[in-house]
């Protein structure tokens, strides 16, 4: 499986994982295995674990950076994008910058709309020059 294959599989569990907060990452993973959506991948479920281990501080990077918005405006697609980028830029050490911030914007493409790929290019840009 390719990063980019398995950054679309992260993004599932952590987008589906805003609609099941009950649930862990490691609960949602099961099912997909169960039901066989995919067959669970490391780097996928490192992103979606950085993602919800540190969702409440990496909220706390992206809020600021939302000139004009409000976190509970934005879908649920991009927040979801949004998180993921922010995980790979903090906690995820191996990952360039620029890979981290190209694939959430291709990520917005191929999910959500070419407004969302401008939002989200935009604001993980002005997260990666402030920190």
């Amino acid at each position: 499986m390719t990063r980019r294959q398995a950054r679309e599989q992260a993004f599932i569990i952590v987008f589906e994982k805003t609609f099941q907060q009950d649930c862990t990452v490691d609960d949602i993973v099961a099912v997909a295995a169960e039901t066989c959506l995919f067959e669970p991948d490391e780097f996928a479920l490192r992103i979606a674990n950085a993602v919800w281990d540190n969702v409440d501080d990496i909220d706390e990077k992206i809020s600021p950076c939302l000139k004009g918005w409000k976190a509970s405006r934005i879908s649920k697609v991009a927040n979801s994008i949004l998180r993921m980028g922010v995980a790979e830029m903090f906690y995820l050490e191996d990952i360039p910058v620029s890979v981290t911030i190209n694939e959430a914007v291709e990520l917005a493409k191929n999910y959500s709309t070419p407004e969302d790929a401008s939002f989200v290019n935009g604001v993980l840009a002005t997260i990666s020059r402030n920190n």
